[in-house]
C-alpha cells in the first residue's frame, strides 16, 4: 500500500514535460525584461519631429561634428593609425617600408632645396654660373634617382627576408616617392628617428 501512494505521488514522465512545456512558455511570455510601453508613450516616440526646430542650430552642431571627425582623421593619418590611413599606406609591409625610409639620409630628400637654389643662382647675370648651376641640378637630379632606384631594390629584398618572397607587394615605387620627399612633409609623419632601422 506504501509502494502505490509513493508511486502515486512521483510524477509520470507525460506530466513532467508537460510542466516544462509551460515553465518555457512562461519564460518566453516574460522575456522581455521591460514593461510594454503604454499607448501615450508610443504615440509621443512617433511625434518626435525629424528636424529639430532650430534648423540654423542643428546645422551648427553637424558642422562642429565633422570638422571635430576630420580633424581627428587628419591627426589620426599623420601619427601613421591604420584606420586613417588610405589604402596606399596600409598594411605592415608598408609600415615596414616606411620606417625604412625614414630612418636613413636620402639624397632625393634634399631636391627641393637643392632646386631652390639653382633657381636663385639663374639670377646671377654671368651665363657661366647658370650653365654650372643647372648641370650641378641635373647632376644632383640622377643622383637622386639611382638612391632611389639602389633603396628600392633593398627594401624588396629586406622584406622578402622578413614577410616571405611570395608576399612581397609592389613597395619600389612606394619607398622612392617616400625617399624623394622632404622628411618634415612626410605624411604619414615619420615615427623612428635616424638610423632607427626596423627589425
Amino acid at each position: 500500500m506504501a509502494t502505490r501512494e509513493s508511486s502515486d505521488s512521483t510524477p509520470t514522465a507525460a506530466e513532467r514535460a508537460s510542466a516544462e512545456a509551460v515553465a518555457r512558455a512562461e519564460e518566453i511570455a516574460s522575456g522581455k525584461g521591460r514593461p510594454t510601453p503604454t499607448r501615450k508613450e508610443r504615440e509621443a516616440a512617433r511625434k518626435r519631429p525629424l528636424v529639430p526646430n532650430d534648423r540654423k542650430q542643428a546645422a551648427r552642431e553637424s558642422r562642429e561634428k565633422m570638422n571635430a571627425a576630420r580633424e581627428r582623421a587628419r591627426i589620426g593619418m599623420a601619427n601613421g593609425e591604420e584606420r586613417y590611413l588610405p589604402a596606399r599606406d596600409r598594411g605592415p609591409q608598408k609600415r615596414w617600408v616606411r620606417d625604412y625610409v625614414d630612418a636613413r639620409w636620402s639624397v632625393g630628400e634634399f631636391l627641393i632645396p637643392v632646386m631652390l637654389l639653382v633657381i636663385v643662382a639663374t639670377f646671377i647675370p654671368s651665363t657661366e654660373a647658370q650653365f654650372f648651376s643647372i648641370i650641378a641640378l641635373w647632376s644632383y637630379f640622377l643622383v637622386a634617382v639611382l638612391d632611389a632606384t639602389v633603396l628600392g631594390w633593398v627594401v624588396r629584398r629586406k622584406l622578402a627576408e622578413r614577410f616571405g618572397a611570395d608576399r612581397v607587394e609592389k613597395v619600389r615605387w612606394y619607398a622612392a616617392m617616400r625617399a624623394l620627399q622632404l622628411r618634415v612633409l612626410r605624411l604619414p609623419k615619420p615615427q623612428v628617428k635616424r638610423g632607427q632601422f626596423p627589425a
